[in-house]
């Protein structure tokens, strides 16, 4: 049996696929103002997931990057002090050898060296206190606000200070003020008043040199160990860099759509649709019953 084709019904026909044609026109025009292949879930499920999935990647390694840019603060704030230390201990030794040529020495001669021993002692105790973003760096997790009290007393709790570079690994990224420096009367600071009152009272100061060549040995090993670490985070941030391109040359393959791809899907659709709009014209010719109204 055939179907009976009447006026009405190609209307509808010819409506329905000029209206579906300039839908599909309009989603171009939106992806191609966009520029993204995903407005919503429903466009491509699969890509979707990827997508989130990508993001949830970038946003991880985003945050291992921010750790890794603060723990190379820390580190460096680390380094440049035990250098700085390292510097101010080999002054003391410098005047220690000098104190310890007794015989050539006058008493206001020796004064004076006692005198800059305790300027370069309040300097390495500023600089065994140093902070980086208001957290004592040799004291590892301590509130206390300084790494040495006055008194030379220790406020490191033990628990030292780290940060994730990756989803495997942590870094340190304090450095242990106690066996740096030493802590009460073996410290570096009690050694230099010891040098001072030895000066002052007339002892000979040279035996002092050996334990001021210990504390010098415990800097440089200090020192060293921080600079393997920044190494090591340096490293770590050249990965994070890598990934981060990585990362978003894929989130853009599923998400971004490529310029030239959709210019020339959306003047194809541009001529179909005008194609249509052409068809559809002489399709709705007007009928005997449009001269009869």
């Amino acid at each position: 049996m055939v179907a009976r084709v009447t006026s009405q019904t190609r209307m509808a026909n010819s409506q329905l696929n000029l209206q579906s044609s300039a839908a599909l026109l309009a989603k171009l025009q939106d992806t191609a103002t966009r520029l993204k292949k995903i407005t919503t879930p429903s466009d491509d499920p699969t890509g979707t997931a990827d997508s989130m999935r990508v993001r949830a990647a970038q946003s991880q390694t985003a945050q291992f990057g921010r750790n890794v840019d603060d723990g190379l603060g820390w580190l460096s704030t680390v380094d440049a002090t035990l250098s700085a230390s390292t510097d101010i201990l080999r002054q003391v030794r410098d005047l220690t050898v000098q104190g310890a040529n007794d015989g050539a020495l006058s008493p206001t001669a020796k004064e004076a060296i006692a005198t800059a021993l305790e300027g370069l002692r309040t300097d390495l105790l500023g600089k065994a206190n140093t902070t980086y973003l208001g957290r004592t760096v040799f004291a590892g997790a301590s509130d206390a606000g300084v790494a040495f009290r006055p008194d030379l007393s220790y406020t490191g709790t033990g628990a030292s200070v780290t940060r994730r570079i990756d989803s495997n690994a942590t870094v340190r990224v304090d450095a242990d003020g106690a066996a740096a420096f030493g802590t009460g009367t073996g410290s570096a600071f009690a050694l230099i008043d010891t040098i001072v009152a030895d000066l002052r009272s007339g002892v000979n100061v040279g035996p002092n040199l050996g334990a001021i060549d210990s504390r010098l040995t415990a800097l440089l090993n200090a020192q060293t160990a921080a600079g393997a670490r920044q190494n090591q985070i340096s490293a770590a941030k050249d990965a994070i860099v890598s990934k981060t391109g990585t990362l978003e040359a894929q989130r853009a393959g599923i998400e971004d759509v490529d310029v030239g791809e959709i210019v020339i899907k959306l003047k194809q659709q541009e001529v179909s649709y005008q194609a249509a709009l052409a068809v559809t014209a002489r399709t709705l010719q007007p009928t005997l019953m449009d001269f009869l109204r």
